[in-house]
């Protein structure tokens, strides 16, 4: 840890950065989605790190202990509610975990889990994603005094929807496998209702009813895949 770390590590917070003095490890398959934690957590004072999947993430906790876990369910090596099992039984905890997804059920999956709270997605409100964290602290990690709640939404680069895209288009390149249709499914339902992209969103569920039922979905994979081609090359999010 350098000087600058072990300086705003150790600061109290304060009204304007609630979250001074925690470290968030977000772990989040999405850069999209990932990119708006990032702006919130720096809007709030908190110091970032970033896994991608469970692999990343169990490095990450073998270096350091983050104050804050922010789990994403659908990840491209397993379910986040394995993780949340996992930190939720550990020795010593970590002070707040919390699931995330834009799926139905997952906030009942999250709990189940172990988790202390649920974000849904998108997560774009910068008072309500100071007001989650804070609510799971103990007072003496809040800030003292009145805080008047921020109204900022938070919006990512389009650049990290893009990139999004190109790492669905690198999945559709490779052989067909039911298991990679599931994740590719839920992955860009996710992306989608994240940025607000109606009609990527509908594509994805479209794909993911017809797994559940067990049909083909030759052509809903071709679908998705000519939206995201056109979504990489679009200069803004659909």
């Amino acid at each position: 840890m350098d000087d600058i770390d072990s300086f705003v590590l150790t600061r109290p917070p304060t009204a304007a950065r609630p979250l001074l003095g925690l470290t968030v490890l977000v772990v989040e398959d999405s850069r999209f989605a990932c990119e708006a934690m990032r702006l919130l957590c720096l809007r709030s004072g908190a110091r970032i790190r970033r896994a991608d999947c469970l692999r990343s993430a169990r490095r990450h906790l073998q270096v350091y202990r983050p104050s804050v876990v922010i789990v994403d369910l659908g990840l491209p090596d397993g379910s986040g509610a394995e993780l949340i099992n996992e930190l939720a039984h550990a020795t010593p905890r970590v002070e707040v975990i919390l699931g995330t997804s834009g799926d139905d059920g997952a906030e009942a999956r999250s709990m189940a889990a172990g988790a202390d709270g649920f974000m849904a997605k998108p997560i774009a409100s910068l008072a309500n994603f100071q007001e989650t964290i804070l609510s799971f602290l103990p007072p003496e990690r809040r800030p003292a005094g009145p805080r008047v709640l921020s109204d900022e939404r938070i919006t990512p680069d389009p650049i990290s929807y893009r990139d999004d895209m190109a790492h669905v288009a690198d999945l559709l390149s490779t052989d067909y496998e039911p298991a990679l249709a599931d994740y590719i499914g839920q992955f860009l339902a996710g992306v989608a209702s994240s940025a607000g992209d109606e009609a990527l969103k509908q594509a994805a569920d479209r794909l993911i009813a017809k797994r559940v039922l067990g049909q083909s979905v030759a052509a809903n994979m071709a679908e998705l895949g000519g939206l995201v081609q056109d979504r990489m090359i679009s200069e803004e999010i659909v």
